[in-house]
C-alpha cells in the first residue's frame, strides 16, 4: 500500500482504517475529531472493535466524555466505567 502525505486537513465521510501517523517522530500533529454519539446511539462496542474511540455527549451521567471500546463495552476514558446517561 502506498503512503500519501497531506499538508492540510483530511476529512472522511466513511471513517479511516489502518494506522494514523504524524510527523517524523511518530506523533499525531493537529486535531483528531471523534464522531459524536449519545449513549442511545453509540454503535456496538464489539462490532467497532477494541481500541476504537468515540465522543459520547451524555456518557458520563449526562455529561460529555471520550469513550473507548474494550471489544465488549464502551468505557469512559476518565473512570473506565461503562458509559451511562444517568
Amino acid at each position: 500500500m502506498a503512503t500519501t502525505h497531506f499538508s492540510g486537513p483530511v476529512e472522511s465521510t466513511g471513517g479511516f482504517t489502518g494506522d494514523v501517523t504524524g510527523d517524523v517522530t511518530g506523533d499525531v500533529v493537529g486535531v483528531i475529531r471523534l464522531t459524536t454519539y449519545t449513549v442511545a446511539t453509540a454503535p456496538s462496542a464489539s462490532t467497532s472493535g477494541a481500541g476504537t474511540m468515540i465522543y459520547v455527549s451524555n456518557g458520563a451521567a449526562g455529561s460529555p466524555v471520550v469513550a473507548f471500546s474494550n471489544g465488549t463495552d464502551w468505557l469512559r476514558s476518565d473512570t473506565r466505567a461503562a458509559i451511562a446517561a444517568a
